[in-house]
């Protein structure tokens, strides 16, 4: 704005007597004197420009009572400035003041003075006249000291002091008594004067990131407290006294060094959030069950071997967060299915007498023809008689073995015993399980075995689970392996044990280590409810190989279980476990619980073993069914028995012949004959550090319905088609790799659809390695079937570190990073074409880090919400551990309807929230189907960003730090209002 104008506006606004001028914005360097004229004014807005000064004649706006000053350039105040005696509001945040006039004084009716976000060193004694005053806001200045007149400031009800170098705090801070809010987050104190326990309003206290290592005894008489944050400190321990706090409702002690809580925290009956993450806890007291009303409770990143059962009686509870702690007591079958399912196992424990179940797995692998089932029987019976040719095991066979505990109990080893041809590897997937022992069984004879191979799959699937290599000396055949290497890369390989099963030299000490590992294992002796002792061994004792889910359920009920919850909660247990099969999640076979797992089992390799089904390459109808599946136990069984086939991913139906179906396993190996246009490719490949084998027939199974003609496919190939535009997926399993190659009209969309299958594939595995290959496209590589290829992490690291080009190493020239990713991976356009549709029906909120406390906040404020399912909210915390947090981002931002971004310096200053998950969102919001909802958490220069396009939830002059506890909360309420409304379109 010129001089000129700004003259024209002045002159205008004292014409018209005007009582509010606003020039906030205007990119103004100076005030001109004219201004005095304006004596009518009451709120003038000067914010958000460039002024280095203020003119002495400022003190003539007598009748003034607002004046917003924040983000400019002043280093001091004149001294006129004593002068605005009906002044009631000063903002000066985001200036450069080194030090404040002592006319400032002088402001008897001043009720807000908002300083923070300058240079301040000090303040002037004459602070303590200002006996109005009700807000003083000094964060984020360079205050070592505070004056003791600021204890004369009886009516202030709000002090904030947070991100200052403050060491400790005045006495008289005591005489404060109206205080209702405190903020000292991100100072250098090191205690609290016992004084503060005179401050009997205060109802939010803020003491994070400094150095305490105590409180003191009088802290208990804060008996108006609602709210004590005091994480980032150093902490070990906390008085008996904090168990005064009857009306504290949140409570942060996250990142100490606190090793017990004491018992009186069960006294906090209003306590609805409670963050103890990152402490060295090891228990908890029994009284947090007493928290009837907690809402959130964090517990990640401690030392807790053992939770309470009285954790159980936590129902109000919608987040329990227990990731990074070293759980032995709580099963992981259980842990895994969230939070509510751990609640119930508590509750149940708590409910009635324990018990404990000493039951384990013992997985037998290796080759075919290698003695596994030599091994089980000598294990079952020392003296059996090895025949001249055993058969070798067709499937899964599972035998039961005991043992005595020198406890008195009797240990159930289950013991699964693998058919090793290679068909059955690719099933391997669904039976080996966490939690049990692995036997390796190698002929020593014949040195067929990969013990890479074995030693892979077993580290990928079983979660590190103890692993045993024993070498079968045929006929004394004696071979060699590197131990000491395999010991290197296989951390849960234990032990190499050597025998002749003819003269039985060997077996009483392989026999030992098994019951020694077996034994060991972490999870026998877990406590469990009685009850579900008593239906385990109920269910064994059954001779059935199934049994209805009614029939469970009455079996459940006779012996003590009250509710379907519970019952089935056992099922799902048994079912992780892999004692029985129960597939809750799908229609048709919940209806059954399977007892005998090698039932379902036998069935099914019974289909991929059959000499007429392996002759017509893996197809089959229901007529070959109906022989193949022809005894009593199968008869009235086969539509679940097809089914159990179809949830293994081993065979598809094809759609233009219904009742017909392809187990892909025993397709041909020779690739058909068909022709390929190699004009303008996309071109993807995906190389493993390890490549369990059945990645592609799962493939193939999950894409069966674009398959060309349902002739082109092949045991260790595809060829795809969809709108006009064909993909080729070949598996190189010697090279450990799986190559696309894509052409036709719609080449980004059809390889978003494979990108994403093979994406939902991998994730199946949880400690799958493999990177994706992007080709380049340089001049010379562009038209290449062989072009040079980038690994994507190290694209996505260029970006990160804002380097836009990288060298190809065949052609030398560089290339643009962001067009490499963009020309093959998907954009959210891309996603929304993919043949599952992505429905925009999230609310994904953004923020900083550095305002966890808020997102706090708003998250409790949303979550009646949440649990009455009127709102789907997504927040980085939903990221799974060890899940590609940039691809659950990229998911979660095409599912959004509504974005909420928590604007605030921090999180404008965040290089990630700006290259990361704005540019989608406003992308999103300009092609509509997103609306955008932004709060103003503090002052910040957004005015500088696109988000000031778009309309605030609340009020940028007052930010929601700026406000009281109480406004806070009436704040955010509203803010959450407007939020279900727009996701609800109402």
């Amino acid at each position: 704005m010129t001089n000129e104008e700004l003259l024209q506006i002045i002159e205008k606004a004292a014409r018209d007597k005007a009582t509010t001028l606003d020039l906030s914005g205007k990119s103004l360097t100076t005030l001109p004197e004219e201004i005095s004229q304006l004596f009518n004014l009451k709120e003038l807005d000067l914010s958000y420009n460039r002024l280095a000064r203020l003119p002495a004649v400022i003190g003539q706006l007598y009748n003034l009572s607002l004046f917003y000053l924040s983000y400019n350039q002043l280093t001091s105040l004149p001294a006129e400035i004593g002068q605005l005696s009906n002044l009631r509001e000063l903002y000066l945040y985001f200036n450069q003041l080194t030090n404040l006039p002592k006319e400032i004084g002088q402001l008897s009716n001043l009720s807000g003075l908002y300083l923070s976000s300058n240079q301040l060193t000090n303040l002037p004694a004459v602070i303590g006249q200002l006996s109005n005053l009700r807000k003083l806001h000094l964060y984020s200045n360079q205050l070592t000291s505070l004056p003791v007149e600021i204890g004369q400031l009886f009516n202030l009800s709000g002090l904030y002091l947070s991100s200052n170098q403050l060491t400790n705090l005045p006495a008289v801070i005591g005489q404060l008594f109206n205080l209702r809010e405190l903020y000292l987050y991100s100072n250098q104190l090191t205690s609290l004067p016992k004084e503060i326990g005179q401050l009997s309003n205060l109802s939010t206290l803020e003491l994070s990131f400094n150095q305490l290592t105590s409180l003191p005894e009088e802290i208990g008489q804060l008996s108006n407290l609602s709210q004590l944050y005091l994480s980032n400190n150093q902490f070990t321990m906390l008085p008996v006294e904090i168990g005064q706090f009857s009306n504290l409702s949140q409570l942060d002690l996250s990142n100490n060094q606190l090793t017990m809580l004491p018992v009186v925290i069960g006294q906090f009956s209003n306590l609805s959030q409670l963050d103890l993450s990152n402490n060295q806890l090891t228990t908890l007291p029994a009284e947090i069950g007493q928290l009837s009303n907690l809402n959130v409770l964090y517990l990640d990143g401690n030392q807790l071997k053992t939770l309470p059962t009285e954790i159980g009686q936590l129902s109000n509870l919608s987040v329990l967060d227990l990731s990074d702690n070293p759980l032995k007591s709580l099963p992981p079958e259980i842990r895994i299915n969230g939070f509510r399912a751990i609640l119930n196992f508590y509750r149940q424990q708590l409910e009635q007498e324990t018990d404990r179940l000493y039951e384990a797995k013992l997985l037998i692998v290796g080759e075919a023809g290698a003695g596994k089932t030599t091994l089980v029987k000598k294990i079952q019976n020392a003296n059996y008689q090895l025949p001249q040719d055993e058969n070798s095991t067709e499937g899964i066979d599972i035998i039961q073995w005991q043992f005595s505990l020198g406890n008195g109990k009797e240990f159930q080893i289950n013991i699964w015993d693998f058919g090793g041809q290679e068909i059955y590897h690719a099933t391997h997937q669904f039976f080996l399980t966490k939690r049990s022992l692995y036997v390796l069984v190698a002929d020593n004879r014949k040195e067929d075995t990969d013990f890479y191979y074995w030693l892979n799959v077993v580290e990928l699937l079983s979660d590190n689970s103890p692993l045993l290599i024993i070498k079968n000396e045929k006929q004394e055949r004696k071979r060699e392996i590197n131990e000491r290497e395999l010991r290197g890369i296989f951390t849960n390989f234990k032990e190499t044990l050597t025998t002749n099963f003819a003269n039985n030299r060997g077996l009483p000490e392989i026999i030992n280590n098994i019951k020694y590992y077996i034994s060991n294992l972490p999870h026998i002796g877990t406590e469990l409810p009685k009850t579900w002792v008593k239906v385990r061994e109920a269910l064994e004792r059954d001779a059935r190989e199934h049994i209805s889910l009614e029939q469970y359920l009455n079996v459940c009920q006779e012996h003590g279980f009250t509710t379907e919850e519970d019952k089935l909660q056992l099922s799902g247990y048994l079912h992780d476990l892999g004692v029985c099969l129960h597939f809750q999640d799908d229609d048709l076979l919940r209806k059954t619980v399977i007892l005998k797992p090698t039932w379902g089992t036998d069935a099914v390799y019974k289909v991929l073993d059959n000499s007429q089904v392996i002759e017509n390459l893996g197809k089959f109808n229901r007529n070959d069914l109906a022989n193949i599946w022809h005894e009593n136990k199968y008869a009235n069984m086969r539509a679940e028995l097809l089914q159990l086939m179809k949830k293994f991913k081993l065979c598809y139906e094809i759609p233009s012949r219904l009742g017909t179906y392809i187990a892909p396993q025993l397709l041909s190996a020779n690739q058909p004959n068909y022709t390929w246009d190699k004009s303008n490719n996309l071109i993807l490949r995906y190389k493993y550090d390890f490549m369990p084998k059945g990645i592609l027939t799962r493939f193939i199974v999950e894409m069966h319905s674009y398959i060309e003609q349902q002739t082109l496919v092949w045991k260790t190939g595809v060829v795809l088609s969809k709108d006009q535009t064909r993909a080729e997926a070949i598996e190189n399993y010697n090279l450990r790799e799986i190559k696309i190659r894509v052409a036709g009209k719609r080449k980004k969309e059809l390889l978003a659809v494979i990108s994403h299958k093979l994406e939902e594939i991998h994730n199946s595995y949880e400690r799958l390695q493999y990177q994706i290959l992007v080709p380049c496209n340089c001049e010379r590589c562009k038209e290449s079937q062989t072009p040079h290829s980038y690994p994507l992490n190290v694209l996505y690291d260029f970006l990160d570190a804002k380097q836009y080009h990288i060298q190809c190493q065949k052609g030398f020239r560089m290339v643009d990073v962001r067009r490499l990713i963009d020309d093959v991976l998907p954009t959210l356009k891309d996603l929304q074409l993919i043949s599952e549709p992505v429905t925009r029906n999230q609310v994904f909120i953004s923020y900083s880090r550095q305002d966890q406390t808020w997102f706090n906040k708003l998250q409790t404020h949303l979550k009646p919400m949440i649990r009455n399912q009127t709102l789907d909210v997504w927040d980085d915390n939903k990221i799974k551990p060890g899940a590609e947090w940039r691809k659950e981002i990229e998911k979660a931002l095409a599912a959004a309807k509504v974005a909420v971004l928590m604007v605030s310096p921090d999180f404008l200053a965040s290089d990630f929230i700006a290259d990361n998950e704005l540019p989608p969102l406003l992308d999103a919001a300009e092609a509509e189907g997103l609306t955008i909802i932004w709060i103003p958490i503090s002052y910040s220069s957004y005015k500088e960003t696109e988000i000031e396009k778009y309309q605030a939830a609340h009020s940028p002059n007052q930010p929601i730090d700026s406000l009281s506890s109480a406004e806070q909360n009436r704040v955010l309420v509203d803010i959450c209002k407007k939020i279900k409304a727009v996701a609800n379109n109402q």
